[in-house]
C-alpha cells in the first residue's frame, strides 16, 4: 500500500552569503586620547535585528551592532556595523519561521560581527577589545513577551505569572 504524495515543503535553512552591508569606525578624540593614562571607559552595546525578503526563498537578515564607549563623557570610540546574511528558508510556518529570523540567523552572524569589532578596535589603537557571548533565543523570547504585553493591553497584569 502507498503513501498519498506529501503535499508539505521540506525544511531547509541555508546559507547563501554572509557580508558587511555598512560599517562606521570614529575615534573623535584621538590622538590626544592616548596621551591620558588612566581610562576607566564605560562601553554601551546596542544590538538590533532587521529582515527583509529576497529573491524566492532568500531573506536578508541584518544585524546592527552598535558600541561606543566613552572616558570622562568623551567618546573614545564608537563603531556601528551592519553585519548582513541571505538566508535560503523554506517549509516553516509563521511561528518557526519568527524563531529563525529572530534568533537562529542573528547566532550565526555575531561571530562575524564581533571579529570586524574587534579587529577594527585593535587598529584603531584601542586595546584588545572583545564582545562577549549573546544569547539570541533569550532576546528573541523576550522580545516576544514584550510584544504579547503590549499587544494585550499593557496593563500591568500577566495572568498572574511572576
Amino acid at each position: 500500500m502507498t503513501e498519498p504524495a506529501a503535499t508539505t515543503t521540506e525544511k531547509q535553512i541555508g546559507i547563501q552569503k554572509i557580508y558587511i552591508k555598512d560599517f562606521s569606525f570614529e575615534s573623535p578624540s584621538a590622538p590626544e586620547v592616548f596621551s591620558t593614562g588612566d581610562w576607566t571607559p564605560k562601553t554601551n552595546l546596542n544590538l538590533r535585528s532587521s529582515h527583509s525578503k529576497s529573491v524566492g526563498n532568500n531573506h536578508e537578515i541584518i544585524l546592527t551592532v552598535t558600541v561606543e564607549t566613552k572616558h570622562a563623557d568623551k567618546t573614545l570610540f564608537l563603531v556601528e556595523l551592519q553585519q548582513a546574511g541571505l538566508f535560503h528558508i523554506t517549509g516553516y510556518n509563521g511561528e518557526e519561521f519568527a524563531a529563525i529570523v529572530g534568533s537562529f540567523c542573528p547566532n550565526v552572524l555575531f561571530p562575524y560581527a564581533r571579529e570586524t569589532i574587534a579587529t577594527a578596535i585593535s587598529k584603531g589603537g584601542f586595546p584588545e577589545f572583545l564582545l562577549q557571548p549573546i544569547n539570541f533565543d533569550a532576546l528573541y523570547a523576550q522580545s516576544r513577551q514584550q510584544a504579547a504585553k503590549s499587544q494585550s493591553g499593557g496593563d500591568g497584569s500577566n495572568g498572574g505569572a511572576h
